[in-house]
């Protein structure tokens, strides 16, 4: 599995010949907008945690040039499916095994409202698994006691965990969110898009390495592999 960071929340998984795409967040970026273009997006499936604009902004767009699968909570699968995508909805614990691997959506607890008004549902998150791993993208959440219940029927190689902070958790609690969910290795996501939610690198990077955990940080259009 290779997962590339386009800022934000916004990742890209390929898994074997599968194309991934997470929260679609890129024109409204201004770090992302001038290193990522939509039309060189080609993916086969979009998964969004929550129907907040900084996480849905480039779906449309980068659904109609792939005809990509949405997949989302009950309430944003509909609201796609209502202006005429593919989509695949899903609701808080439950699984369903996709073409790439085997996807779980799980609690979060944040807010959820397209800019319109509509709402979004119940926020969640993603645990994958997928290439003999298991992922787990927290999407937009404070630290919550439910992230306990991930590990005692997953063991995650990856957390993808929010920084930023104001709207989020930050980074003491995103430390605390991967002793809960038994995971050392954290890519970090949602930081220094806008002012709310800068975060020091130098800093962050430290507290997780006092704590013996890894903490990475990517540059936009980066990627790791597991």
């Amino acid at each position: 599995m290779e997962i590339t960071f386009y800022g934000h929340n916004t990742l890209l998984l390929e898994i074997g010949d599968t194309k991934v795409l997470i929260d679609p967040f890129i024109t409204g970026n201004p770090l992302a907008k001038d290193k990522v273009t939509l039309d060189s997006i080609k993916v086969d499936y979009i998964l969004l945690t929550h129907a907040h604009q900084d996480h849905i902004l480039d779906v449309e767009e980068i659904a109609k040039q792939s005809n990509a699968i949405i997949v989302s909570n009950y309430e944003i699968a509909t609201y796609y499916q209502n202006k005429g995508f593919e989509v695949h909805p899903m609701n808080h614990g439950g699984n369903w095994n996709f073409n790439f691997g085997k996807v779980k959506y799980v609690n979060a607890i944040h807010t959820s409202s397209f800019p319109d008004g509509t709402y979004g549902g119940q926020p969640g998150g993603f645990v994958i698994e997928a290439d003999s791993k298991t992922i787990y993208i927290a999407g937009d959440t404070a630290l919550t006691m439910d992230m306990k219940l991930i590990p005692l029927s997953h063991k995650i190689d990856l957390a993808i965990l929010p920084l930023g902070d104001n709207f989020t958790m930050g980074v003491d609690d995103a430390i605390i969110a991967s002793d809960f969910v038994e995971c050392n290795k954290v890519l970090g996501v949602h930081y220094d898009t806008f002012g709310f939610i800068k975060i020091d690198h130098k800093e962050a990077k430290l507290k997780f390495t006092e704590k013996n955990k890894d903490l990475i940080l990517l540059e936009i259009g980066e990627s790791i592999s597991l």
